[in-house]
């Protein structure tokens, strides 16, 4: 969207009209485009959005965080995946997630979880999803505050991004350790798979078995070379003893 600085004039005697345009400025969201990526350069310049500072996922997290609207389908939805795969404790911090200032109320939220996790509150999470729902660009544009992204940059606990459908980018999504298509994707990504983990054991021990049955024969005949040793009463020390006292 264009608003340009104009001038109309006509031509006496004739029906006719002429528009000079003066000059040309971006206005309404191509406005707000401009910004976005004067600010996602700037960012990215910082090195907020380098792979090397992104956490990797646990493997089996003790408890989630979730930073989402407490209504709507978004909460649900994270629940039920969790309830089909492994059940974990969650930690919800309820935020908006359109409007004036939900920004700052996501911002408050992922600042908190970070805070639980520095203080070893035992509801810290180990991981935390930050959700929401489809929407307009006008909607989802609070997922580009400045001051969010370097919160979810700076979280000591990876942030999976979950924010609008898979087309849908926010700047979050660079900040964020891994960023998810959809909410349910995100709890499919953090929340471990019961078959995934009873798989993993079963290596381990298969693992442990290979490492440790070899050498129970090689044990068993050390034993029994010590047990056949002749047994030879050879204290390491005496005690002196006491001298009687004099009469």
């Amino acid at each position: 969207e264009m608003t340009p600085t104009r001038r109309l004039t006509t031509f006496q005697g004739q029906s006719r009209y002429q528009l000079l345009v003066d000059s040309v400025e971006i206005a309404g969201r191509g406005a707000l485009m401009a910004a976005l990526e004067a600010l996602r350069a700037k960012l990215q310049g910082e090195g907020l959005f380098d792979p090397e500072h992104k956490r990797p996922l646990p493997f089996m997290p003790a408890r989630v965080g979730v930073v989402t609207s407490p209504s709507g389908s978004v909460l649900r939805d994270i629940i039920h995946r969790m309830r089909d795969r492994f059940a974990t404790p969650i930690t919800l911090w309820p935020s908006r997630v359109q409007g004036e200032g939900a920004g700052r109320e996501l911002t408050h939220a992922i600042r908190g979880l970070s805070r639980m996790v520095e203080d070893g509150h035992e509801l810290a999470p180990d991981v935390v999803i930050l959700a929401r729902g489809g929407g307009s660009f006008e909607d989802l544009f609070c997922f580009n505050d400045e001051e969010l992204v370097r919160a979810v940059a700076a979280c000591p606990v990876p942030v999976v991004s979950a924010v609008g459908h898979e087309t849908d980018v926010t700047l979050v999504d660079f900040a964020a350790a891994l960023r998810a298509p959809t909410p349910s994707a995100a709890a499919e990504l953090v929340f471990p798979l019961g078959e995934a983990l009873a798989q993993a054991l079963s290596r381990a021990s298969a693992r442990m078995a290979r490492l440790l049955l070899p050498r129970v024969p090689q044990m068993e005949q050390r034993l029994d070379f010590a047990a056949r040793l002749p047994r030879r009463a050879s204290p390491l020390f005496s005690l002196a003893p006491t001298p009687l006292p004099h009469t």
